[in-house]
């Protein structure tokens, strides 16, 4: 069931109870390492988030990612791709390949730059050949924008997605996310003309709370019906926060958020009151180099669920 009214999600929302064998989290992550980094062009052209005037340090930045799989490593197994020169920004993979139990996604980017990255092969064949997973490809359809966990934030426990449309992922995209993820149900609406991707104005905790950027969202009724949705447990960031990626979080086990170093150092101790009271302890690392890219510690991690 798609839904794009607030009201009606509140209702859909209320008869689904969380799903008896589903996690919340995920088993294991993957990333994919820079290799001769640099910021492509191309995704600046609806990536508000990017200043193509920076200069990048590729070394700087493969050691923080380095970091960053080590830092992981404290909650579930995490296994790094090489990265490929042919793709030098491609170290956000969560966007290109997602997974659910027993599937491989592989998403349909709008920008051919990030196209590319879905003929990666080995990863292919690790997820079906290693793991034995199923593959549904959209990279194919023409017809369609797909930029999965980027545009899609999925309540794992539930079955549920929040899907933000944009540049990045149309409604056609939503309905086949959605059919591909095995959703329950996914509430679709628009983001800010100057949005990109939800996963910068939306993080869901562990199933259990969200952390929110309300003016990410074209409607201000969409962010106030995912936090009644959750009780209320809800982060409310600001626009600053936002821009320091505070948004752009991930929780790996039950007990953790991970954020980057600038979007830590960014919310207020009450907030920081406010994770530890539902049951989160706060990791962060550096990426200060990599969010140069346009995204932060959310979009370099793929789950493997």
């Amino acid at each position: 069931m798609i839904i794009t009214s607030p009201t009606e999600f509140l209702e859909a929302f209320a008869t689904l109870a969380p799903l008896p064998s589903a996690a919340a989290t995920a088993r294991a992550a993957y990333l994919v390492a820079p290799a001769e980094f640099t910021l492509a062009a191309e995704s600046a052209r609806d990536n508000r988030y990017m200043d193509m005037n920076l200069t990048v340090d590729p070394l700087k930045a493969l050691a923080q990612h380095s970091a960053l799989a080590q830092a992981l490593r404290a909650d579930l197994p995490v296994i790094t791709f090489p990265g490929n020169p042919a793709t030098p920004d491609a170290v956000f993979p969560n966007n290109v390949f997602a997974t659910a139990p027993g599937r491989l996604i592989i998403g349909r980017m709008r920008h051919a730059v990030r196209q590319r990255e879905a003929d990666r092969h080995d990863i292919r064949e690790f997820f079906g050949d290693v793991l034995g997973y199923d593959e549904i490809d959209l990279s194919g359809c023409a017809d369609l924008v797909a930029e999965l966990t980027g545009s899609l934030i999925i309540d794992r426990a539930r079955g549920i997605g929040y899907c933000g449309l944009s540049e990045r992922c149309d409604l056609a995209g939503a309905q086949a996310m959605h059919k591909a993820f095995g959703l329950r149900l996914t509430f679709c609406f628009e983001l800010a003309e100057s949005e990109y991707h939800t996963n910068v104005v939306l993080t869901l905790l562990a199933s259990r709370a969200a952390m929110i950027a309300a003016d990410g969202f074209r409607d201000p009724a969409v962010p106030q019906a995912i936090a009644k949705a959750y009780g209320n447990r809800a982060i409310w960031l600001t626009p600053a926060q936002k821009q320091a990626y505070a948004g752009n979080a991930i929780t790996l086990s039950d007990q953790r958020v991970w954020m980057s170093a600038c979007a830590a150092h960014a919310l207020t101790d009450d907030q920081r009151e406010t994770l530890a009271d539902y049951g989160f302890a706060l990791g962060a690392v550096d990426l200060s180099e990599i969010e140069k890219a346009g995204g932060s510690l959310r979009c370099c991690v793929g789950e493997i669920y």
